[in-house]
């Protein structure tokens, strides 16, 4: 597994004055085909962390290249895009269903393996069951 599809309808709520999808949506998407891409490994956020271990945000960026509108359908694609033993970095394509072939919006997150403390941590010391599986899932290694 390289990606994960996550398919999701644009909700009203989620556009602006101009009927378009408003830009602090994408954040939440793209937490959702991260959360989605990690369940496919066969364990969830929520077990990860009752291990003590968390992984937070510390970077996202994102293009808009197209937009989406209201009950459009969409899917989130997310695969890893690097790693390390402390590091994760997921990139992420938002395509209209009926277009897979375009992205409307790309967009990365950038996330650090720590402790409860938020104390950074080697992956592959603490839960290498875990770093094992996102090695075999993810482009390359950094």
């Amino acid at each position: 597994m390289h990606y994960v599809d996550t398919p999701l309808t644009v909700r009203y709520a989620e556009t602006d004055r101009m009927g378009i999808v408003h830009h602090s949506n994408y954040a939440v998407w793209f937490e959702a085909g991260r959360t989605e891409f990690i369940n496919k490994f066969g364990i969830s956020y929520s077990e990860i962390e009752s291990k003590g271990i968390l992984l937070p945000l510390i970077e996202l960026n994102c293009k808009f290249i197209s937009s989406s509108t209201y009950e459009d359908k969409v899917i989130v694609r997310t695969r890893i895009k690097s790693y390390s033993k402390t590091r994760l970095c997921f990139y992420y394509e938002v395509f209209k269903e009926q277009d897979m072939t375009k992205p409307i919006t790309t967009g990365e997150t950038v996330h650090v393996w720590t402790n409860s403390e938020l104390k950074p941590i080697n992956l592959q010391k603490h839960f290498p069951e875990l770093y094992h599986i996102i090695s075999i899932n993810a482009i390359e290694e950094t």
